[in-house]
């Protein structure tokens, strides 16, 4: 008798064991989140995240290190993000000038050439001036922040019948606040607010690839 109570105990222990696998309990959040992140993923997706995993791992752990930096050090952060802009305006810049005499022959060559130098002089003045074009970078980040708010409070209010509008309302009303903290802060945000959005960022999506690894 004594060893059939045992054998179903322990019976009735792996039962529960499973049951809690099963509903996802005795995991850490961040194997919660990848499994859901994977979960909807097609099977060729997650072959591929599998195959990749180191690479994934890698990335994740890079981002967030240099997530991580960027919170740290904004402003330096800040001005690292400006010159990058500046450095693909140039570039942008160059490749629509050199498109633009390539086709001589099509009737908007000239403003295509003129785009060209637009983009030319952007990128020079937000890559080798790196603190003076901060501040124009944070009033356009204030504007966006500010206009996006409205428009998911807009959509929020013509959705209220739905589920989870109060969820789109809140984030559109955290967009307006943070756009009007910007922009009413100048010059002073300037010197943090893109280095800690791109911190972010980083942390956020260096994250992701990470649960994204370990759930694949």
């Amino acid at each position: 008798m004594r060893v059939l109570e045992l054998a179903l105990q322990r019976q009735g222990e792996k039962i529960m064991s499973d049951n809690n696998e099963g509903n996802g309990q005795g995991r850490s959040p961040a194997d919660r989140a990848g499994r859901d992140l994977a979960g909807g993923a097609p099977p060729e997706v997650l072959d591929a995240i599998r195959d990749s995993r180191g690479w994934f791992i890698g990335l994740g752990i890079a981002l967030i290190v240099a997530g991580i930096a960027a919170l740290l050090f904004p402003l330096v952060a800040s001005i690292a993000a400006k010159v990058m802009i500046g450095w693909l305006m140039l570039i942008a810049g160059a490749v629509t000038l050199w498109h633009a005499f390539q086709t001589r022959s099509w009737g908007s060559t000239l403003w295509n050439a003129l785009m060209g130098l637009l983009s030319l002089a952007v990128g020079v003045y937000l890559a080798f001036f790196p603190l003076t074009g901060l501040v124009g970078l944070t009033l356009l980040l204030g504007a966006t922040f500010a206009a996006q708010g409205v428009f998911e409070c807009l959509m929020a209010m013509q959705n209220r019948d739905r589920r989870g509008w109060g969820w789109l309302l809140a984030s559109g009303v955290l967009s307006v606040v943070l756009g009007l903290v910007l922009l009413f802060g100048l010059p002073g945000t300037a010197a943090w607010a893109l280095g800690l959005m791109l911190g972010i960022h980083f942390v956020t999506t260096g994250a992701a690839l990470l649960a994204l690894a370990r759930a694949a």
